[in-house]
């Protein structure tokens, strides 16, 4: 495993580093944004670390660029900020999770292995379902051979309706796997917009509503 960092603050960037290497993790650590995309060249990286801070507005731009080219990759936030406002600015780039600061470097452990297990487990995976494909491999969506572009949190969303096709899902459930780390966000009528979203984007009978509780793709 190896672990680009890209970190403005020295100290904490460099605390970041000497644990990852106590737990045997190879790392490299950046100070500034403009040299990620060519150590990301240059280099193969399981997973990126990054500040949020570093670019304020540019950093979705930055996700954005990443995924262009490097669409495995997980992304993990590292970040002051944890208004309603940042959150939903988290869902809709492509970053992968994110940890506030001040942070436990064990937690910090915890969430790297967790995002290269999931990585891990979904490489190269394809569902194909009644003209719809997900490339989880690439995170691109297909109906009908035509590309849908959805944000983060509409392809979870989407991901785990199809995981588990045929099953009336009620509402709380949903809340709590895909919103899971983010309940002050997550709320019904923030799931029925999403899910108005993706019958809008897709297909208007892709996902069945049953007496307003429960959704289920079919």
């Amino acid at each position: 495993m190896k672990i680009l960092i890209v970190e403005d603050n020295k100290i904490l960037s460099d605390n970041i580093s000497k644990y990852l290497e106590i737990k045997w993790i190879k790392n490299k650590a950046l100070f500034e944004w403009k040299n990620v995309l060519y150590e990301l060249n240059n280099d193969n990286y399981d997973l990126i670390i990054m500040d949020l801070w570093l670019w304020d507005s540019d950093w979705i731009d930055i996700c954005n660029k990443i995924r262009e080219s490097w669409k495995n990759i997980p992304i993990l936030i590292l970040t002051a900020r944890d208004t309603i406002k940042d959150k939903i600015a988290w869902f809709n780039s492509w970053a992968d999770d994110y940890l506030i600061k001040p942070f436990l470097y064990e937690e910090l452990l915890l969430r790297i292995n967790s995002l290269i297990r999931r990585n891990f487990s979904i490489k190269w995976q394809i569902i194909n379902e009644n003209w719809l494909n997900i490339d989880i491999n690439t995170k691109e969506v297909k109906f009908k051979n035509k590309i849908i572009h959805l944000s983060k949190l509409e392809f979870d969303l989407l991901l785990y309706l199809i995981n588990n096709k045929w099953k009336s899902i009620d509402k709380k459930e949903i809340l709590e796997k895909v919103w899971w780390e983010y309940d002050d966000f997550g709320s019904s009528r923030a799931l029925d917009i999403y899910i108005w979203y993706l019958r809008k984007k897709i297909d208007k009978n892709l996902i069945q509503t049953i007496r307003w509780i429960w959704y289920m793709i079919k």
